[in-house]
């Protein structure tokens, strides 16, 4: 069905990208980009024909002859302008992603922000992608490895992050050697599209980069095109093993980051006033919608005195549109989040956890109409609960108390999500045995939100994550190449002369 604004005049559409080229759709179906603020319609944005999606592919396929040839370094060069070219443009892109995704500005130039620094470690792709070398490893024989590309790869992204997490997909991919065909999330596409408008303005080559659109026939169809070697997938973990299995019985590499359960543990001798700041900031921060809150605290022994600090706190934080000044609490990026946010709430109190602090329906005056969800808070949480086995994906903190941290730290590896974790404890012995004993991919000491900056990966484990590399850093390169071994020998020329006489001889 065509979107249309308030005065009946069709919302603008929101383009494919093949073959360097901004193309119209000609499919029939569209979704609406809706202001989760305001609820007017901003864009159109298609479901993309299996023709569409076909020609993507052969684009990308096309370009792959000549861009896996194209040297290292003039690969690098073009991130070196892309970087120049998002820097520009930081204020744009975030008044873009806050209209069609609602989260804050500086949120949003957060967002921006952590998905150029990976453009700038593509920019050192010369360093990145070197291989192996062993010399004589017998008599006059050397043997090294080259990582080649891999052809066509292909990304599937989460509404959440719609900067960072195509950023960091694309241009790993890209200086890799390889092409690649995007698929944004329908509900906030926009700002992803100006991202790869600026890719091709800093010059990657046309069919390079392509971008198709919609929702799960063209996340099948991306599985299963025998053309596509890879896929990298960030969303939540329904999907996420759909796409791995289908994926990986059609032959390809995939790496899927999914939903998570973030839990922080609070010792009682931590630093109260840093703890308790730095975790309302985790929980609460992009209104809950991103897979590393911390969703769950876990007080240990006198700290379970700071929950009406905790209340006190979560009180103070603004919900307003996220253009405003100040405000700390966007709105939920759509009607049925909100719906389904405070659903859980509901399920929570029936379920017998306290609910200390109700965020449901709170007043923003003059956008009464947005999805706006205030800071909500359970004590008393225990297993089993609706609001702490599913992964809310709203500002719903969970907290939970325990003796010790022996039993806190078996506590969280018996969940069964392994995405983020953290302590806060000025006692290095706990940290120590924490790092250790902990069953989580990513783990923070004294920090709420341990994801790794570009030089390393995200690592995400267990029920977060399927496939063994994660993205950007050292593990995507591995990703997105093949690893090739040649083993060589070379006769000098009296070695040469010498067997050709022999030869000759007999």
């Amino acid at each position: 069905m065509d979107a249309s604004t308030s005065q009946g005049v069709l919302a603008p559409t929101v383009k494919l990208l093949i073959g360097g080229k901004l193309v119209e759709s000609k499919t029939t179906q569209w979704h609406e980009v809706i202001n989760p603020a305001t609820q007017q319609v901003l864009a159109r944005v298609p479901e993309s024909t299996p023709e569409e999606i076909a020609a993507a592919v052969a684009s990308a396929k096309e370009a792959f002859k000549t861009w896996r040839k194209t040297s290292l370094m003039a690969r690098g060069r073009i991130f070196l302008k892309y970087q120049e070219l998002i820097r520009a443009h930081m204020k744009e892109l975030a008044a873009i992603l806050t209209a069609e995704q609602g989260k804050t500005l500086p949120d949003a130039e957060g967002d921006v922000f952590r998905g150029l620094e990976i453009v700038e470690h593509a920019a050192s792709i010369g360093t990145l992608q070197l291989g192996e070398v062993g010399n004589n490893i017998a008599t006059g024989v050397d043997t090294f490895t080259m990582l080649q590309p891999l052809g066509v790869c292909a990304g599937i992204t989460p509404f959440n992050f719609p900067a960072m997490i195509p950023l960091w997909m694309f241009p790993m991919a890209i200086a890799c050697g390889n092409t690649f065909v995007l698929k944004p999330s329908q509900q906030d596409p926009m700002v992803t599209m100006r991202l790869c408008e600026l890719a091709i303005e800093a010059g990657v080559p046309a069919g390079v980069l392509n971008v198709v659109h919609g929702t799960a026939d063209a996340v099948n169809a991306i599985c299963d095109h025998p053309d596509i070697k890879a896929i990298s997938f960030v969303g939540s973990t329904k999907v996420g093993t759909h796409v791995y299995h289908r994926a990986s019985l059609a032959g390809k590499r995939v790496q899927c980051m999914m939903g998570a359960k973030n839990h922080a543990i609070v010792m009682p001798d931590a630093n109260k006033e840093q703890a308790l700041n730095a975790l309302i900031g985790a929980s609460f921060g992009a209104a809950g919608q991103r897979c590393m809150a911390i969703s769950v605290m876990v007080l240990v022994g006198d700290a379970q005195k700071w929950i009406p600090d905790i209340v006190a706190k979560a009180k103070d934080l603004k919900v307003n549109v996220g253009t405003a000044d100040g405000t700390d609490l966007g709105p939920l990026i759509t009607c049925a989040a909100r719906d389904r946010v405070e659903g859980l709430i509901e399920q929570g109190v029936k379920e017998g956890a306290k609910l200390e602090l109700d965020g449901r329906n709170p007043t923003v005056k003059g956008y009464e109409k947005g999805n706006f969800v205030g800071p909500t808070i359970f004590s008393g949480v225990k297993p089993g609960m609706t609001i702490y086995d599913q992964e809310v994906f709203g500002p719903v903190l969970c907290i939970v108390q325990a003796d010790n941290l022996d039993e806190a730290i078996e506590f969280i590896n018996a969940n069964p999500n392994g995405n983020g974790t953290a302590i806060f404890t000025r006692s290095g012995a706990a940290a120590r045995q924490f790092k250790e004993d902990v069953d989580v991919g990513q783990v923070g000491v004294n920090l709420p939100v341990p994801v790794p900056v570009s030089l390393f990966s995200f690592t995400g484990s267990r029920g977060s994550k399927l496939g063994d590399l994660g993205p950007y850093g050292k593990q995507v390169v591995l990703f997105y190449t093949q690893t090739k071994t040649v083993t060589e020998r070379w006769f000098d020329e009296a070695e040469h002369h010498a067997m050709n006489t022999t030869i000759s001889l007999k």
